[in-house]
Formats: structure tokens, sequence, C-alpha cells
């Protein structure tokens, strides 16, 4: 898919259906003109509803559909008859996506589940009519309710790519690669940095029909967690990664200071991340020997695993696997 084609973040606007009115209707028979208030309650205003889309993986579809509008709820009538609901309407949307308001910055809802639907924006509840109000003091009410406003406003759609594994490192640092030898993602593969401009997915085979969903992200630079390059739109889709996989190359000219940099620029950016299982793999390995590896290893974190691979002549892929798996089961 394009480039151009992932799309993770929607404002559009949005506005519930309002209810309909109760009805102050007085009943007139044949025999009894006199028979009292029948007045119907209102039909409650239409939804706006998110439900959960497993075969979507961005917002694209929503990209021209900028106002999103629930159908009002039909008034009450006479021999106690209900107005209709308005009619609910639907977005489907992919996991992980997230709704916010535009004024308060409030997280409105959440979907994590293929099917699952939220209601995101209720609409207003429709109005009493006359005869729930008739008592014996007042046998003929001559008032009824208004149907309760639709709520209205600016709202965004954020999608944080759910994967269960995210891939954290600088740019062209062999990311793309490994996805495309450990999965049968394609995504585009050059020497240049930021071949990646969009979260690629794809699923990981391991033993016994097992397998696991790796996300390549694209490339963190310094100064990410201000915003500079991909910024807040890269990195908030590592919020939803069980483990995070961070690649240094080979060829870095400090490995350790590398890691470090993609360490703060997540502490930066939200705290919480680091509390997340991690990995340390060094990609492009196979142009080092086993004292280059001894050297290196030794400055790496002692407490984050690491493994030295090599995407190209798959290198440990198959321990690189196994160390992910376990991190992943680990409770």
């Amino acid at each position: 898919m394009e480039k151009g084609n992932f799309v993770d973040y929607i404002r559009v606007f949005c506005r519930s259906g309002k209810g309909g009115a109760g009805s102050a209707h007085f009943a007139r028979t044949k025999f009894n003109p006199m028979a009292g208030p029948d007045g119907g309650d209102g039909g409650r205003g239409g939804h706006i509803i998110l439900k959960g889309n497993a075969q979507l993986w961005t917002l694209l579809h929503l990209r021209y559909y900028k106002n999103v509008l629930a159908e009002n709820g039909e008034n009450g009538s006479k021999n106690n008859c209900t107005g209709r609901d308005g009619k609910d309407v639907i977005i489907e949307v992919p996991l992980g996506t997230i709704a916010k308001d535009e004024e308060s910055g409030e997280v409105e809802a959440e979907v994590l589940e293929d099917g699952q639907e939220v209601i995101w924006i209720p609409g207003g509840r429709g109005g009493l009519g006359n005869s729930n109000f008739k008592s014996a003091t007042n046998q003929a009410p001559e008032y009824a309710q208004p149907g309760e406003q639709g709520i209205e406003g600016w709202k965004f759609l954020e999608l944080k790519i759910l994967a269960d594994v995210g891939l954290v490192g600088f740019p062209n640092a062999g990311k793309s690669t490994l996805l495309s030898v450990v999965s049968a993602a394609k995504p585009k593969i050059a020497n240049y940095a930021f071949t990646t401009l969009a979260p690629q997915l794809g699923m990981v085979e391991y033993r016994d029909n097992k397998s696991f969903c790796m996300a390549d992200l694209p490339g963190i630079i310094e100064g990410a967690a201000e915003g500079k390059g991909l910024g807040h739109r890269f990195l908030r889709h590592i919020e939803r990664n069980s483990v995070l996989l961070f690649l240094v190359p080979a060829d870095s000219d400090d490995h350790a200071k590398e890691f470090e940099i993609l360490y703060r620029e997540l502490e930066q950016y939200n705290p919480e991340l680091l509390h997340k299982k991690m990995l340390i793999a060094i990609s492009k390995s196979d142009m080092l020997d086993d004292e280059l590896k001894a050297e290196i290893a030794q400055t790496l974190p002692p407490d984050i695993p690491h493994i030295f691979i090599s995407s190209v002549t798959r290198q440990s892929i198959n321990e690189l696997k196994d160390m992910l798996w376990q991190a992943l089961t680990k409770e």
C-alpha cells in the first residue's frame, strides 16, 4: 500500500440525534369525550457508535467523512404511541483507535476488539408525553417534555497500532529488512534515511503454529519527543506494543549512546513506556567478528537482553524469535 494511504489521524464534526418531543394529546372517543391524556413519548435521538473491524488498519476510509450527523428521534403521538428512535450512525474503525474531544482533549472512547461496539456520542433522550404526568390531583396535564438535544462538537479519531513487538531504532537501522525476513510483509527497503514513512505490520511465524505481530515503525531521530522528524506521530504507536525491540546497527559509531538516545526519547514522550519489556538487537552483525561483538556487548546495559543478528545472512534470527516469544509469554 502506498505511503499516502496510511491515515492514522482524522478530525471530524459529530452531532448525535435530538430526542423527539413528547405529545400533549387528549383522547376523544365517541362515548367519552374526556377520556384523558394519551400523549406518547418521543423517540431517542440516534447514537454515534464506533465498531472495531480487524480487517481495517488505517483511517483512510474516513478521510473525507468530515460531518457525522445522526438522525433525530420522532415526536410522540396520540394513543400513547412512542416516536421512532433516530437511526444510529456506526463508524467502523481499525483496532487500536481512540476517540478524543478536540476542546478538552479527553479520551471518550477506545476500540480494541473485533466487533466491539462503543457508544461514542449518545443521542438525546426522547421527551415524556403528558400521559406520564397524570395523577389523582392533576388528571389533565396539558404539558409534555421536549426532547433532549444531541451532543455536537469537533472530535479526533486517532489510531495507535496494535502489535506484540515494536521495532525501535534510528532511520536506516535495518528494521524494514528484519521485518521482511521474519514475516511475509514487504516494506520498502532502501539505503537512505526515512525509507519507512508509515507503520508496517507483519505476522511472524513461530514454532508449533504459533505467531505474533511485529510492527516496523518509522525511525526515531534525536528530538522526536519534541516533535522533530515524524515526532509524536511515530511515538504514539509504541504505546500499544507489548515488547520493544531496539535495533542498533553494527556500523554505529557508539552503540551504547545510540541506545541511550532512543531510550531517552521514549522517556521524554511517555515515562510509562519504560515499563515495557525491552530487547536490544545489534543488526548487520555479519560484518563483526567475535572480538568486536564482545567489546560491543560490554557497553550495552546489563539489565536488558541483547543479541547480535544479521537479516541478510539470517544469523541468529531463530534465536531472536525465541527471545521475543519468551518476553511475550513471560509473566
